[in-house]
């Protein structure tokens, strides 16, 4: 465990977006000083991490100058000029390959930014490095088979989580305040918890997303909620290419604290014993959080889990079959050069009947309709993201078993197939000063009640450790 920095002075890379703007705003600092902090952090923790691909050191100062020099005429092209951001590397960047994490994908230059990262370039962010993920997003940690192993800053013994692993470890690292993310089960709430970060998986449709699946979403990870909110600001913008994407609107995202008063918030702990066990400074963790809640005047409820063992098997066939149609079509050789776990998972796949695959998709509805019942009586539901603390960075994922890989998802994996927005935000630490996260999950479409009840409560919690920092050479 790396100890934590002494002084109160915060460093240019570790100021929020939103404190950003305001400095470049009031000249205080400039773009080209930020970027070259940043990298000057991605330089120190880098060769410990791994977090990054494609790292653009020349693009991003060239990048900075130009905003710097927009700046200084007052003239700046967007709401997020000049601010450092990473995307994850299943995001098309123009120009770039995006191997998606695996050795057996072909890399080539591709011809357009996704819909995410046209977005943060019109808004004026450098873009300065795409972050590393596991093969084809389907483990929830660092470990791939064509990227360096990525570990956690918090504990370099420990996984960042997944699927965006370089995210979550590059956030927490100080490689400046804006972090895109993928998630289709838990790839952006997972690492966030696991790496003290805010996450947030919008509903669906909400951040327009290129290519759309059912469930996937691509949304911000932070060390702030306000910074969350500035991202969506952005990213929520319209894109005619997803043809899953919400119709344009007119939200607000400057975020304000929800009041908790008189909110009728579901505690969800018990999970019918389906999935990994909940640790013990997990449940405990979350039990604090409820009780903050209450204190500030919210009606908290117990109420059972809405996955069960049947759902969570389907999910599992389901995407099984999926991912072997893609590795099915590849020549052996080049099949052969996936990471062994995630090629063990999926052969499975092969053996499974239509009707077993078919089941395993309308798992989708089931759980779609088990969500619109419970938020018919609740206004949130709470739970923790995670249910264990951490594991180790060498593990494909907490339970390290290819027949049993969905175990750590049961309480993120649910409010992907029912289209809720849902966030994780640090609630606490272990007794090691291990960063541990909470789940809140709204209605379909409230995401910025969602972001507002996470800024309510990043003041009630506990006082938060100072980030890692790097260790030394």
């Amino acid at each position: 465990m790396h100890k934590p920095a002494s002084d109160d002075v915060t460093s240019l890379h570790d100021l929020s977006a939103v404190d950003l703007i305001v400095g470049y705003r009031a000249r205080q600092f400039s773009p080209s000083e930020v970027m070259d902090e940043v990298l000057a952090q991605v330089a120190l923790w880098e060769p410990h991490i791994k977090a990054l691909y494609l790292l653009d050191v020349d693009g991003a100062r060239a990048a900075a100058k130009a905003s710097t020099e927009r700046w200084a005429k007052d003239e700046p092209v967007g709401s997020l000029d000049g601010v450092p951001a990473t995307v994850k590397d299943n995001i098309a960047t123009k120009g770039q390959p995006m191997p998606l994490g695996a050795a057996s994908v072909t890399r080539a230059p591709l011809a357009a930014d996704a819909p995410p990262v046209a977005r943060l370039r019109e808004a004026g962010a450098i873009i300065f490095a795409k972050t590393t993920m596991p093969d084809y997003g389907m483990l929830s940690s660092g470990l791939s088979s064509f990227h360096p192993l990525t570990r956690n800053p918090w504990d370099l013994r420990m996984n960042p989580g997944g699927s965006s692993a370089g995210a979550g470890a590059a956030a927490a690292a100080g490689y400046g305040p804006l972090h895109v993310g993928t998630d289709i089960g838990g790839s952006i709430r997972l690492p966030a918890s696991w790496c003290g970060l805010v996450g947030l998986k919008p509903s669906f449709g909400r951040v327009p997303i290129d290519p759309p699946y059912v469930g996937r979403v691509a949304g911000p990870m932070t060390r702030i909620v306000d910074d969350a909110a500035l991202m969506m600001s952005v990213l929520s913008k319209p894109d005619r290419r997803d043809g899953t994407s919400l119709p344009p609107s007119d939200l607000h995202w400057k975020v304000a604290e929800k009041p908790a008063r008189k909110l009728r918030i579901g505690l969800m702990l018990d999970l019918g014993g389906v999935g990994q066990p909940l640790e013990e400074p997990v449940r405990a963790t979350t039990l604090a959080a409820a009780r903050a809640f209450e204190s500030a005047g919210a009606v908290i409820s117990e109420v059972k889990g809405v996955l069960t063992r049947e759902m969570l098997d389907g999910l599992d066939n389901f995407w099984r079959a999926r991912l072997w149609d893609d590795l099915a079509r590849l020549a052996p050789e080049v099949r052969a050069k996936t990471l062994p776990y995630i090629l063990q998972w999926a052969e499975r796949g092969a053996a499974l009947s239509g009707v077993e695959v078919i089941r395993g998709f309308n798992v989708t509805m089931t759980l779609r309709a088990a969500a619109a019942k419970l938020f018919g009586e609740y206004d949130y539901i709470i739970s923790p993201t995670s249910p264990g603390v951490k594991f180790p960075a060498e593990y494909a994922s907490p339970v390290n078993d290819p027949q049993a890989p969905f175990e750590h998802i049961t309480y993120t994996v649910p409010w992907n197939m029912s289209e809720n927005p849902a966030i994780s935000v640090n609630a606490g630490y272990d007794d090691d000063g291990f960063p541990i996260g909470l789940q809140i999950i709204g209605r379909r479409f409230d995401d910025l009640g969602v972001l507002g009840l996470a800024k309510t409560f990043e003041g009630l919690r506990g006082e938060q450790r100072p980030w890692p920092v790097a260790p030394a050479a």
